[in-house]
């Protein structure tokens, strides 16, 4: 399958080495910055691909190459959508780092424009296929919980003024947003995949307390309503001294009680269950090695989208799930700026509309 990638900096690495592990044909790179690819290659450890043209104009490479099937996007968050929305209209199918999009409007029209189009979208979403998290969505699936009390996501990383000095977007509400959006956003759609998709309402509040050189927040709190009575917690900071703590998931049920840990929810700390089988002595204390808080997931995603091209279908990580996150997201910002909780749906509402906050 003909492959092109569309942003050459920090998480492109993953892309480079999910393409290679999938054998997908890397046709064309693209990013504005030209020292940027051979950076990218040299840290993914996964030879030069002499044979991959490089661009700094993805309309041009997509003018170039009518016979690129897949896109992976990996750009600053801010450009993700505009991007997107080209590619759907030159006939690819996409892979979009998370957030998919900035504002709700941008999401459901790549939603919408991909289903006209007859293209596959998915939200790069990759946590989802942790080993850990794939087993407690097993168990969700199969009744064992019984009724949902509560859930809860705790991202504590630590991001000082180095990470943001690598690139000025980082921390800006038109191009990244701030913890909630770029560091927690994985976990927060964990939560709500777990909790159950439909959400009546969400009250939340953001603050900047270490990070005064950015416009976003750098640390946030927020309580949800789920549809099926269920309610959620979502904590999440760039402010944990002096490094990477933990991303942990909590689902606790009228029959089991789950605690998904680690640095980016891929160990299971607890796993008890009222009806325990031998299975479940294999998932207590499993421990899935991860090289970063990326985790093992972008090449498994790969291979799922691939899949879902060949055979029609949709991705299991598709764009409804991505633009389920950033709703979750915008509707906390929203609230911040309100002081009011906010009820889903969300519509019209943008990252932008934060400026000035702090």
């Amino acid at each position: 399958m003909k492959y092109a990638l569309i942003g050459c900096g920090r998480i492109a690495v993953n892309h480079i080495k999910a393409l290679v592990n999938n054998k997908l044909d890397l046709v064309a790179m693209c990013d504005i910055d030209e020292s940027k690819f051979d950076i990218m290659l040299e840290k993914a450890g996964c030879g030069s691909f002499p044979e991959a043209e490089r661009y700094a104009d993805y309309k041009q490479m997509l003018a170039d190459h009518p016979e690129i099937n897949l896109v992976a996007i990996a750009t600053e968050s801010g450009k993700h959508a505009r991007i997107a929305l080209d590619c759907i209209d030159a006939g690819k199918h996409l892979i979009i780092e998370k957030p998919m999009a900035m504002s709700m409007a941008d999401a459901d029209e790549i939603i919408r424009r991909a289903d006209e189009k007859g293209v596959k979208v998915s939200a790069c979403h990759q946590n989802r296929f942790n080993v850990a998290v794939q087993q407690l969505r097993q168990a969700l699936e199969a009744g064992r919980f019984g009724r949902l009390s509560h859930g809860t996501i705790h991202v504590r990383w630590n991001r000082g003024r180095g990470y943001y000095d690598q690139a000025p977007w980082r921390g800006t509400w038109e191009q990244d947003g701030g913890t909630l959006m770029n560091q927690c956003i994985h976990g927060i759609d964990l939560l709500r995949w777990m909790m159950g998709d439909d959400v009546v309402e969400v009250y939340g509040t953001t603050r900047q307390r270490f990070h005064d050189y950015l416009e976003a927040e750098d640390v946030g709190v927020a309580v949800v309503k789920f549809e099926n009575g269920a309610v959620g917690t979502i904590e999440g900071t760039s402010n944990v001294y002096p490094k990477n703590l933990e991303e942990t998931l909590y689902l606790f049920g009228e029959n089991g009680t789950v605690k998904i840990g680690g640095t980016s929810t891929n160990n299971i700390d607890v796993w008890d269950f009222a009806d325990e089988t031998e299975e479940d002595q294999v998932n207590k204390g499993l421990v899935e090695q991860t090289s970063n808080v990326y985790g093992n997931g972008h090449t498994l995603l790969y291979a799922d989208v691939i899949d879902a091209i060949e055979n029609d279908r949709a991705p299991f990580v598709d764009a409804v799930a991505g633009r389920n996150a950033l709703e979750m997201v915008l509707a906390i910002y929203k609230s911040q700026k309100t002081g009011k909780p906010v009820h889903l749906p969300l519509s019209n509402f943008a990252s932008t509309d934060m400026v000035g906050e702090f």
